[in-house]
């Protein structure tokens, strides 16, 4: 049963939306800077999108194996750690020389940020009860759109006045105070599966089929793209096939097999995050290279999507703790693959009003499906599974984000090549971004029917 104290609860929201908020504030800002980046060092499109894309290989890769070992050795434990690994990493991230440095010190980054996320929608259903769990998780995913929403905004003023290198020293201080709030306010430890052995094999399985399918993506459609499709591929069967017949797995698959609201709910969400992540990620070339914005007016224009997204989670997650979070999300994703379709239009004459307006629908999208669908994902397992399932959450969000990437490397590559930007191939760009808005939004309008087949929720984690 579900007994925590108000200081406890309010203590474990303020450190979960502290966490929340540095890490999409971290990738958000990050972007509006790769141009910045790609001019100091040289570096071509597919080696900017590195930037951001090894980053979320390497969150998807752990996040799975750091829920499953939140679990076992206790949550607040391995929450702790990620902060403490991600603060570090930024601070090394502002130090990198060069392009590769940079890419490897985002890696370690990553898994930093892969213990935090497999470990904080946990920890807030672990001390808070139904009732009053769609309304936490709205707030601490409010901290993410903060994040998301000062990301461009802060980045620009950061990348322009001070170098891109001083968004990385940004959030050191921050996550000095995470880490301080969480020796200090948190004092219970979470661990339902303790003394459980830890599925290695599984883990390696797994962490080879995601790296092989991602790198294959941006080599498409060559052969050589196919190939690495196909390895990780067989890899991504052979980890299924031993999860299945294994006590103790990593990723408890029978979750999926038998519990139709979890499994519809994170495919929504992989759907959902592969058809909009790429968003901010592609507009900042279009606002910079066709618009000729400096990164600080082009943060400014990015900031509208995730404003509306902060303002409207909170209300989103108390709305789910009263309507079936199944309605709330499904009409999100419809108005995103509006947003989306929106966006397939643009030229280089598209007004920064069009934008912006459109920017504010997906905000207003991704708010009605986010805070809703976690929580019909978390309430949907047992209490000795809450780990697994925000891992398995965070996972979907990752491998969404990652795919929304893999698409655009893949449309970078194809009309752009290993060529830099510049004005001779800007008509390519366009191309590219157009096709990829098409895509995206397609993705959504299938992903409407994934939302709306999970079924009427049931709370299982009361207990």
């Amino acid at each position: 049963m579900i007994d925590s104290s108000s200081t406890e609860k309010k203590s474990t929201l303020f450190v979960a939306s502290v966490a929340s908020f540095i890490t999409p504030f971290m990738g958000s800002a990050i972007n509006i800077a790769l141009p910045t980046i790609g001019t100091e060092f040289s570096a071509n499109a597919i080696a900017l999108s590195w930037v951001a894309t090894a980053y979320l290989l390497t969150v998807a890769i752990f996040l799975i194996p750091f829920g499953r070992i939140a679990d076992i050795y206790g949550r607040k434990k391995i929450f702790l750690y990620g902060i403490i690994l991600f603060t570090v990493a930024s601070l090394l991230n502002g130090l990198a020389p060069d392009i590769n440095t940079l890419i490897f010190f985002r890696v370690l980054q990553a898994i930093g940020s892969g213990m935090i996320f497999s470990t904080s929608v946990a920890i807030i259903t672990s001390v808070f009860p139904p009732k009053e769990r769609g309304r936490a998780m709205g707030i601490a995913i409010s901290a993410v759109y903060l994040g998301l929403s000062l990301g461009p905004f802060v980045g620009g003023l950061l990348t322009q006045y001070f170098g891109w290198r001083s968004i990385f020293f940004f959030v050191v201080p921050l996550g000095l105070i995470a880490i301080y709030f969480v020796l200090t306010k948190l004092k219970n430890e979470w661990a339902d599966s303790k003394g459980e052995p830890f599925d290695w094999k599984g883990s390696i399985l797994y962490a080879i089929a995601l790296f092989f399918i991602m790198m294959g993506f941006p080599k498409l459609p060559g052969m050589l793209g196919i190939t690495y499709l196909a390895i990780g591929t067989i890899f991504l069967f052979g980890f299924i096939f031993l999860e299945l017949r294994i006590k103790f797995p990593v990723l408890d698959l029978q979750i999926f097999k038998n519990n139709i609201t979890f499994r519809y709910s994170n495919l929504a969400a992989l759907i959902h995050y592969s058809a909009t992540f790429a968003v901010a990620f592609l507009l900042s070339f279009y606002l910079q290279y066709f618009k000729g914005l400096d990164p600080k007016s082009a943060g400014f224009v990015l900031v509208a999507q995730p404003i509306i997204m902060t303002v409207f989670s909170p209300w989103a997650g108390r709305l789910s703790d009263r309507i079936d979070p199944r309605i709330i999300s499904s009409i999100g994703m419809a108005v995103s693959s509006v947003g989306l379709a929106l966006l397939a239009f643009i030229t280089e004459e598209t007004s920064l009003i069009y934008l912006i307006l459109t920017l504010m629908l997906l905000g207003l999208g991704f708010a009605l499906f986010s805070s809703p669908n976690s929580n019909s994902i978390m309430s949907s397992v047992e209490r000795k599974h809450l780990g697994i399932a925000s891992g398995s959450l965070g996972t979907m969000r990752m491998i969404g984000q990652m795919l929304s990437m893999g698409i655009a490397m893949m449309l970078f590559a194809h009309y752009l090549g290993q060529n830099r930007i510049e004005n001779s191939n800007l008509p390519q760009l366009l191309l590219s971004l157009q096709m990829a808005f098409a895509i995206f939004a397609f993705l959504c309008f299938l992903g409407v029917f994934a939302s709306l087949a999970r079924g009427k929720m049931q709370d299982k984690n009361v207990n």
